[in-house]
């Protein structure tokens, strides 16, 4: 009874030599909050480095910088939340106006769960080279995902979401990742040199006209579709 005693009090002594350790010093200035939390030794010095309770919600009602003219996307990732490093998750919420697309894009560094949360989305993808349709072409999979439906969009995948009516439809995207990024193909295309582009096109683009392409492409989301603006009654950007 004496030996199970004096384990108790050798674990109750440990214990309280943990739970009482000092909060690790602080990093070397210069580095940003998420810096820091990257370099922690542990999961607990993280938890040091946010010692208010606010710094763990993160506010989607944050309108985005410089948004597209067809809606904006507000993206919770390990720069604009610190709190999701170590989490391997992030997040993203995107309004798309009336007639509005998130134009073709892909995300380098992780898949993508989309629920539609208001409205609904006309959803496109091509996954990679070899998956092709019954014909032999290059498949792609088109859906109209109605609210509380999801979609997944595979890590590399080009996509784009269209909303093809006069009101607001809202997007939720989980990603396994704290840094998915994001990468928009015409505008990543048109950045190559105007060789690489006549050549990709098949000598289709003519040298002169090149630059006239590259500043009509749109923001990451963008009006279109003739038919819905049409519906809608809302006048093409000029």
């Amino acid at each position: 009874m004496q030996f199970t005693s004096a384990i108790a009090l050798v674990v109750l002594a440990y214990t309280s030599s943990v739970q009482a350790a000092p909060a690790p010093a602080p990093a070397a200035s210069g580095l940003s909050l998420t810096q820091q939390l990257s370099i922690a030794d542990t999961a607990v010095d993280r938890f040091a480095l946010l010692p208010d309770n606010k710094q763990f919600v993160f506010d989607f009602n944050t309108k985005q910088n410089n948004p597209g003219k067809g809606g904006e996307l507000v993206a919770a990732n390990r720069k604009t939340f610190p709190a999701l490093v170590g989490s391997g998750a992030g997040m993203a919420v995107g309004r798309v106006n009336p007639c509005g697309m998130n134009t073709l894009h892909v995300h380098p560094r992780a898949a993508e769960l989309q629920i539609v949360v208001k409205g609904r989305l006309v959803t496109e993808m091509v996954p990679e080279n070899g998956v092709n349709d019954a014909n032999g072409k290059r498949r792609v999979i088109t859906n109209t995902v109605e609210a509380f439906q999801m979609t997944p969009f595979y890590q590399g995948s080009v996509h784009t979401q269209f909303n093809p009516d006069c009101e607001d439809a809202v997007f939720i995207a989980a990603f396994p990742s704290e840094d998915f990024g994001a990468g928009q193909i015409a505008d990543e295309t048109f950045a190559f040199s105007d060789d690489v582009i006549a050549a990709t096109f098949g000598q289709t683009i003519a040298g002169a006209d090149i630059d006239k392409v590259r500043k009509g492409i749109p923001a990451s989301i963008a009006n279109g579709v003739d038919e819905c603006l049409k519906k809608c009654k809302i006048p093409k950007s000029k």
